[in-house]
């Protein structure tokens, strides 16, 4: 650190007699009261504004420890607590040290240095829940989750424990809605097992469980039938000449309410490998039995490759220009996947 002061001391005395050399057929004075000035104006401001410990070399080695780190995130952030980021960090490494009411703190430190980021409020909300003593999700929590799913509708943890929070608040109606469009995102497994907690919401509610799959897809009324839609999805010849695609992608064929929520009211998923492909959309790809092709009378057609394998738009997935139809709808509905918007 020592070498460091004196060579910054050389640099300012030589940069302050630069400026200082026009200076010296004016008044000699003056042109020394500069270059002996700034070097020290300098060195004031670096020790107001500046980091004289971090050119420490102990302050430059990486921390040993959880705790050791925890130690220095805390003075960074007593220094400077605009950090949103750091409060971030402290609040995860509080939570793997137990301290679940100082996590709490941190994450609303943050929560309220970035109202608009929702992985931010996210946070908070479920860091309310870590450190209540019964794992209650409180009112304050409760708007939180509610302000994140206005913010993104496409936030599945803010969904999940939304609903979580109302069926401890005794809104079970609402919690078995605020599920429901959780069905299309999930795997098989996981979708069962949100099924039984949807009708065991529904039924605490009053209400009946959800219609079976099967059941709606054997449904061979006119209705149904006359809302099915067939649609055919290709690759974009020179898209796909130019791009190199994982054939295990996935491709998910969405239709969805025009101008509504993201949510689809029917989707299939396949390989990006099956392409070129035709299939036929109807109430039976419902993963909301409660909103069904056939009770639209238009609907808006896409389809996605997600590379994740989420069905909820996800950044750098690749979708079809949006096409809008009535229903019922006498051909099929063409979908080009990588052409130019």
């Amino acid at each position: 650190m020592s070498v460091f002061l004196a060579l910054s001391v050389v640099v300012a005395v030589a940069v302050a007699a630069v400026v200082a050399w026009p200076l010296r057929t004016q008044s000699r004075r003056l042109a020394i009261a500069v270059v002996v000035a700034m070097p020290v104006l300098a060195l004031c401001l670096y020790a107001l504004v500046g980091t004289p410990a971090g050119l420490d070399p102990a302050e430059r080695q990486a921390p040993r420890t959880l705790a050791d780190a925890v130690a220095r995130l805390e003075a960074e952030l007593a220094r400077d607590p605009r950090q949103g980021e750091g409060w971030r960090l402290l609040g995860r490494a509080y939570r793997e040290e137990g301290r679940l009411d100082d996590a709490r703190d941190a994450f609303a430190r943050a929560a309220k240095l970035a109202p608009e980021d929702v992985g931010a409020q996210l946070e908070y909300a479920e860091s309310r829940a870590q450190a209540d003593p019964q794992r209650r999700f409180d009112a304050e929590a409760m708007a939180l989750l509610q302000r994140v799913l206005a913010l993104d509708p496409s936030q599945e943890r803010a969904r999940l424990f939304l609903g979580i929070a109302q069926r401890q608040a005794g809104q079970d109606a609402e919690a078995a809605a605020t599920w429901e469009p959780l069905l299309a995102t999930l795997g098989p497994e996981a979708a069962a097992g949100l099924r039984e907690q949807i009708d065991a919401a529904r039924e605490a509610a009053g209400l009946p469980p959800l219609p079976q799959a099967d059941a709606a897809a054997a449904d061979d009324s006119p209705a149904a039938g006359a809302h099915a839609v067939r649609v055919r999805v290709a690759l974009d010849p020179d898209f796909a000449a130019r791009v190199r695609l994982d054939p295990e992608a996935s491709v998910f064929v969405i239709a969805r309410v025009p101008g509504g929520p993201p949510m689809p009211v029917a989707v299939q998923k396949h390989r990006l490998a099956e392409l070129p492909l035709e299939i036929t959309l109807d109430d039976g790809d419902s993963p909301m039995p409660t909103q069904t092709l056939s009770a639209l009378p238009e609907v808006e057609l896409l389809a996605r490759i997600s590379a994740s394998g989420n069905a909820m738009p996800q950044e750098g997935d690749i979708a079809s220009e949006p096409v809008r139809i009535a229903l019922p709808a006498r051909q099929p509905v063409e979908l080009i996947l990588g052409t130019s918007p």
